[in-house]
């Protein structure tokens, strides 16, 4: 797969799995756009000095003008992937309407502005263009969602959102699609779940490559898929 001087957008670019699709991208030879909030983030990102990869400060994704001035920076884009979210655990009881907004903002909000965006930019080029977007094993099967109904719920609006926008730009060239990943063995998950076996979980890197392909010139045909990335859970 070969992204040779291409532009690709990756949107929560500085998290476990962000790295490793920054990685594989970098190494496909695309150019990279990472918006990041803070500067603890930039400090640990690894590939903060890479010559293909340009970090964006400041980047406000839950606002029009925020997401616009972002993509307004990301020149020739050929795909964007859109890895930020946010997870919320208990019973739904407990909820408060804070939270609640905080998880459509942060996985359907954030989603949708970058979609839109990056719309825009391949319409700049004419060349079509590839979006992935990252919904959840619970926005598939609901029943796993317990305890989590939030989340499953904002991230099944995140696959709905895929599959319309899918059909809706299809003759565009532009192809949309989703990972529905389960729990990543990521250090975070490690910590908060010690007694569970990690050898069951997907590894970042292998969620990656299949955002890798669904994002590269080499899937010509796959469009409105949320593709399930469980391992061996």
């Amino acid at each position: 797969m070969d992204f040779g001087n291409r532009q690709v957008m990756v949107t929560g670019g500085t998290g476990a799995l962000g790295n490793a699709v920054v990685a594989a991208l970098v190494e496909a030879g695309a150019t990279c756009h990472v918006p990041y909030r803070s500067e603890a983030e930039a400090e640990h990102f690894p590939f903060r000095n890479h010559r293909q990869v340009t970090l964006h400060a400041d980047s406000d994704l839950g606002s029009e003008q925020g997401v616009g001035a972002l993509f307004s920076r990301a020149p020739s884009l050929w795909a964007s992937v859109h890895l930020v979210g946010g997870f919320a655990f208990g019973p739904f009881r407990d909820l408060d309407e804070t939270m609640l907004r905080r998880q459509i903002d942060t996985n359907l909000v954030t989603c949708a502005l970058c979609c839109r965006a990056a719309l825009r930019a391949f319409s700049e080029t004419g060349a079509g263009g590839r979006i992935v977007n990252v919904a959840a094993r619970p926005a598939l099967e609901w029943r796993a969602g317990a305890n989590m109904a939030a989340y499953a719920a904002t991230k099944a609006a995140v696959a709905a959102l895929t599959v319309a926008l899918a059909e809706e730009v299809a003759k565009e060239r532009v192809l949309v699609n989703a990972v529905a990943p389960s729990i990543m063995d990521t250090p975070t998950n490690r910590k908060d779940m010690p007694q569970a076996e990690f050898s069951r979980w997907p590894k970042v890197e292998e969620v990656a490559a299949t955002i890798l392909f669904l994002a590269s010139p080499a899937n010509k045909v796959t469009r409105g898929a949320i593709v399930p990335v469980y391992g061996k859970v």
